[in-house]
């Protein structure tokens, strides 16, 4: 299996634009994830931005489909953007989310409260494969530190996780810009543990998440529109066997422009 997907990550790509793509929620069937963001202009060359946005998502059990069913997470992030070279960009991003528990047994009732606090980085290269198709490949690198409600140390003491992601996208059209974006994204993690025993668990494969967005910009506004959907595949859990993680996401990007002081 892990094989099997190691050899569609190399084989397929897949979002080249400023979508906000939902984090991983755990095992539900399906979910809904939705973010307003503001794309800031940082100098007049267009190399620097950042993108600051507040996001909720919302899940099903999983027995059942209703994708509003559940409060599934609440993230705060910031992330600024620096296009350094022909085709090369890096980031560097802060996060904080909290995340609500819930029992794996049916009725699946909320056990707490974990607040995670993330740090990452990552690397892009983009190839112009014509005038409307672009292939965007990026390596991320995230520290996790994890707490519960009260900022007491958790099972899971922190997580580093490596995330490799191929993405497409194809201009549609001009009018409005509209974009079709495709993506696929491969995640290997390990962790220290408190308990049972402090230790470190071995560097694994742990997901695969693919997506397909339609972008674009409203009219005779600053605004920008993404709306998309994502499958999540997690290694071992009960909704692989159902074709993984259903998402469907919304978000709406504010764009401002370069002010000179």
């Amino acid at each position: 299996m892990k094989k099997i997907l190691a050899g569609l990550f190399l084989g397929t790509v897949g979002v080249a634009n400023a979508q906000i793509s939902p984090p991983g929620l755990g095992d539900a069937k399906t979910a809904f994830w939705t973010a307003f963001g503001v794309k800031k202009q940082m100098d007049s060359l267009g190399k620097k931005h950042s993108m600051s946005y507040i996001a909720l998502g919302r899940k099903s059990s999983p027995n059942d489909y209703n994708l509003l069913s559940k409060q599934a997470i609440f993230v705060l992030n910031h992330e600024v953007f620096h296009s350094f070279a022909k085709n090369q960009q890096y980031s560097y991003a802060l996060s904080y989310r909290r995340q609500p528990s819930y029992a794996s047994d049916s009725p699946y009732e909320n056990e707490g409260t974990e607040q995670e606090f993330r740090v990452y980085g990552r690397y892009s290269y983009t190839f112009s494969l014509n005038n409307k198709l672009k292939l965007k490949n990026t390596v991320r690198q995230e520290f996790r530190k994890f707490f519960d409600a009260d900022f007491h140390e958790v099972e899971e003491d922190f997580q580093l996780r490596t995330r490799l992601k191929s993405q497409l996208t194809y201009n549609l059209s001009e009018k409005n810009s509209q974009k079709l974006s495709l993506s696929v994204e491969a995640l290997l993690a390990t962790s220290y543990l408190n308990s049972p025993e402090s230790k470190w668990t071995s560097f694994d494969y742990k997901e695969l998440r693919v997506t397909a967005y339609y972008m674009f910009k409203i009219p005779n506004s600053p605004f920008t529109m993404d709306i998309g959907y994502m499958d999540d595949l997690i290694d071992g859990s009960e909704s692989i066997k159902h074709g993984g993680v259903h998402y469907f996401a919304a978000d709406l990007i504010w764009n401002l422009p370069f002010k000179h002081q």
